[in-house]
């Protein structure tokens, strides 16, 4: 043995006996991995599904306020020889380059992106004893817990004590000379101050006080100053960390193409099926780039594998409206045969539960808040007392955590999942007169809502994402738009009344649409509109561009005068393209201002961009 591995295994031999408690707790924990409800749901083994997820170094903390769909349709366009990626186990040791050993990690990641699923994967091959076993204990304190702890005062040893009792023999001494390390996971979801210039400075570990002086002194190095800390977020949340806190950032990149693949075949174990469902993703690009979030995979193979086995039939979900509506669906099903025995549903039972799920949805989503609690359940209508009742009919939708300490959190399973159901509130309440409705007087969005008719409704949506500069709605806009087709509401008819259904024809709309992109100078905007029009079954401006590409050799399209809406979908072809932009030249087209800002999205995600000086001029 050299001298590291005979000290890491004396230090070991010589730890209490509360270390190996711990770590059979956490153990037991942290090898199931909940695809539903704890405690409902069907609970898999981790390490059978657990497929390797691309983490990368992540720069600095910077703050990114564009909408996190944004964000994954970026990251699909990155190629990975461009970066360094790092094992999970890994995000300790120094790289290459750094000097300095690494005592605080930050690793910033899209919701439902896999962190969470990072950090279980983290402790639980520490708790087998196969990774980091230089670490004697290892305290994963999930910031949604901790929110529950704001308003008592206690110690930091008290603190620990109390989120893992078996530890209760360990000294305060023991907690400064073994190797400790804390995980602060889900950033975004704190609801504590973290108020580092003003919390007083604290050493005693023993010293009672707030959560938020205990939290803010960890991170600043003056509690434990050698205990490893790993920080979870969101990147929109990094920036509550001051820069100087921080060793080393990492981002957790989901899947990469390869992984996809990968998850797939683990997740579906007849593997024809796992490969029909895989061809399917990839013949829709926009639920390709999706499937770089994990828990989209997971709710794409939920769908997939019943629709695409002989068991089941019906069109096969090309657009995100028509894989979330036929999750929802399957959920409403899924409950009814597993909690009545019976396959049949009661509408007005579930219509409630739905709109209680949906205003919840609503209104935490103007707020940004990912996770709730009873006061928000309450706020939004729903009994606590029934809450059973809302979790049971979106099974794996509405994921209630049952393992808590003080109190109840409350989640939709991925953020996307919320705005779909916010979306179905906005549609189902679009005639609501504004005089009953108390929402139509604080809600910013609900100003659309008292439109006569849909088209106007859909207009004034349009109107709004548009105007919001971090493109929070972006995604909201897409599910509002797809649930105006008729098709999406014969699917959703155990919800929607007779009176609820429309016969709409969406041409006027994306007339609309076609308008708005010709006028916004802004070219995410309009690469957001696009999709909108894919939900909305148009694709007559992509398939025009498409003409002009396929003519010729190349995408030479310099004498050809496009106009702005042309050069618009252009850019969105490029950018969604499965071809790889190993160098996109400028001067192969129109060398004109408005060329140039409206194919600023395919600059952003080639390696290398080229621009000939007679172009400029």
């Amino acid at each position: 043995m050299n001298q590291t591995d005979l000290a890491n295994t004396l230090e070991s031999k010589l730890a209490p006996a509360c270390q190996q408690t711990l770590k059979s707790n956490l153990r037991d924990k942290y090898q199931i991995l909940n695809e539903a409800i704890s405690g409902y749901g069907n609970s898999t083994l981790l390490n059978e599904i657990y497929t390797e997820l691309y983490i990368t170094e992540g720069g600095v903390g910077d703050v990114n306020l564009e909408h996190e769909v944004k964000q994954i349709e970026a990251a699909s366009r990155k190629k990975t020889t461009q970066e360094r990626p790092i094992k999970c186990n890994d995000i300790f040791k120094p790289l290459p380059e750094q000097n300095q050993p690494i005592k605080t990690v930050l690793t910033k990641g899209v919701a439902g992106i896999g962190k969470t699923v990072s950090v279980q994967k983290f402790i639980l091959d520490w708790a087998e004893g196969e990774e980091n076993q230089d670490v004697l204990f290892i305290f994963p304190l999930p910031f949604r817990e901790l929110n529950l702890m704001k308003e008592k005062k206690l110690s930091l040893v008290n603190l620990l004590q109390s989120f893992f009792p078996e530890t209760q023999d360990l000294k305060p001494r023991h907690y400064k000379s073994y190797k400790i390390m804390i995980i602060f996971d889900g950033l975004d979801e704190c609801r504590l101050p973290l108020d580092f210039q003003k919390n007083k400075n604290l050493e005693d570990i023993e010293e009672q006080t707030s959560v938020d002086v205990l939290l803010t002194n960890l991170i600043k190095g003056n509690l434990l100053p050698s205990a490893l800390l790993w920080i979870t977020s969101r990147p929109a949340a990094v920036s509550q960390i001051p820069p100087e806190c921080v060793d080393q950032v990492t981002e957790v990149r989901g899947f990469s193409d390869p992984q996809k693949q990968e998850y797939f075949r683990k997740r579906i174990r007849n593997q024809d099926l796992a490969n029909k469902v895989f061809t399917h993703i990839r013949s829709s690009r926009s639920l390709y780039i999706m499937c770089h979030i994990p828990v989209f995979c997971w709710i794409t193979a939920t769908v997939l594998e019943r629709m695409l086995s002989e068991a089941e039939s019906g069109e096969i979900p090309q657009t995100l409206t028509q894989m979330f509506t036929h999750f929802l669906i399957f959920q409403i099903k899924h409950k009814s045969q597993k909690y009545s025995g019976e396959s049949d549903i009661n509408p007005q039972q579930t219509r409630k539960s739905i709109l209680a799920l949906g205003k919840l949805a609503f209104q935490q989503l103007e707020k940004g808040n990912l996770i709730f609690y009873e006061e928000d359940l309450r706020e939004s209508g729903i009994n606590i007392r029934e809450v059973s009742v809302y979790s049971g009919v979106c099974t794996q939708i509405f994921r209630e955590e049952l393992e808590l300490h003080l109190g109840k959190v409350f989640s939709f399973v991925h953020l996307s999942v919320q705005e779909f159901l916010a979306a179905l509130y906005a549609f189902l309440n679009r005639k609501i007169p504004k005089e009953q409705s108390t929402e139509q007087q604080t809600s910013k969005l609900f100003k659309f809502f008292s439109k006569s008719t849909m088209t106007d409704f859909l207009s004034c949506a349009i109107d709004r994402t548009i105007q919001s500069e971090s493109g929070h709605l972006d995604l909201f806009l897409r599910f509002l738009l797809g649930l105006s087709l008729e098709s999406n509401q014969t699917l959703l008819r155990l919800l929607l009344t007779p009176t609820e259904r429309i016969s709409h024809s969406n041409e006027d709309t994306v007339k609309y649409i076609k308008k708005k992109i010709e006028e916004n100078s802004s070219p995410d905007k309009s690469i957001n509109l696009f999709h909108c029009l894919n939900e909305l079954n148009d694709l007559s401006l992509v398939q025009e561009v498409q003409k002009y590409l396929n003519r010729g050799s190349g995408h030479c399209l310099q004498q050809v005068r496009l106009s702005p809406v042309q050069w618009s979908a252009l850019a969105f072809v490029l950018v969604n393209s499965e071809e790889e932009l190993e160098k996109f030249d400028l001067s192969k087209y129109d060398p004109s201002e408005e060329c140039f800002l409206r194919l600023l999205p395919v600059v952003k995600i080639s390696r290398r961009s080229t621009l000939t000086l007679h172009w400029v001029i």
